[in-house]
């Protein structure tokens, strides 16, 4: 009796072919916006498309496709993201404003070495995006940079913001800036109760 060769197995379908860097850049320009996530979502294989992802979210009208550049963006994380979402911080466009924010806030050591220049910019308006974003800024430093700005900046609605981020993450160093702030804004009542709901709510006399 003659052997029975055994049937070879099918041959699963071979994977297709990963989208190269200027495909998928392309596909940014689509028309339709499924297309436009698809190649957000794949860029995230590239750290080098950071730049041109941060470009791109400016002007990007889906929400959708924003939600997942904004995801890319995140795992991606780098110096090169930072640096491409810090200018959205100036954009009219307050959700495009929150979205920047919002992703600065989950690449806490990126941040660090830019917090510095934030917290000195002229643009009051973009201390108090800062400190909103501090104040939920996983890092160790981030009560002690709030704290800084309760002891140093000259404007009321900016030392405000840090008072009530204070309020939420502040240790016993933020207790004397915060003592000293009423001193410091002796005409604005309010800030003198906000300061001492802040150390109520940090455990200080």
């Amino acid at each position: 009796m003659a052997l029975k060769k055994p049937t070879p197995a099918p041959k699963a379908d071979a994977a297709p072919p990963k989208a190269d860097l200027a495909v998928l850049t392309a596909a940014l320009a689509a028309p339709e916006s499924g297309e436009r996530r698809r190649a957000a979502r794949e860029l995230g294989a590239f750290p080098e498309a950071g730049p041109l992802l941060c470009a791109h979210l400016a002007a990007e009208p889906a929400a959708s496709v924003r939600a997942v550049i904004l995801t890319t963006l995140i795992r991606i994380k780098s110096p090169a993201v930072v640096e491409g979402l810090l200018p959205l911080l100036r954009s009219e466009d307050s959700a495009l404003r929150n979205a920047a924010i919002e992703a600065l806030q989950e690449m806490s050591a990126e941040v660090e070495p830019y917090v510095g220049d934030l917290l000195a910019d002229p643009d009051s308006d973009v201390r108090i995006l800062t400190v909103n974003m501090l104040s939920q800024l996983p890092h160790p430093k981030a009560p002690d940079w709030l704290a800084e700005v309760v002891a140093r900046d000259a404007h009321i609605n900016v030392c405000a913001a840090a008072v009530d981020g204070l309020a939420e993450i502040g240790n016993e160093r933020a207790v004397a800036p915060l003592q000293a702030l009423a001193a410091r804004f002796p005409d604005v009542p309010f800030i003198r109760f906000a300061a001492a709901a802040a150390i109520r709510r940090i455990g200080g006399s």
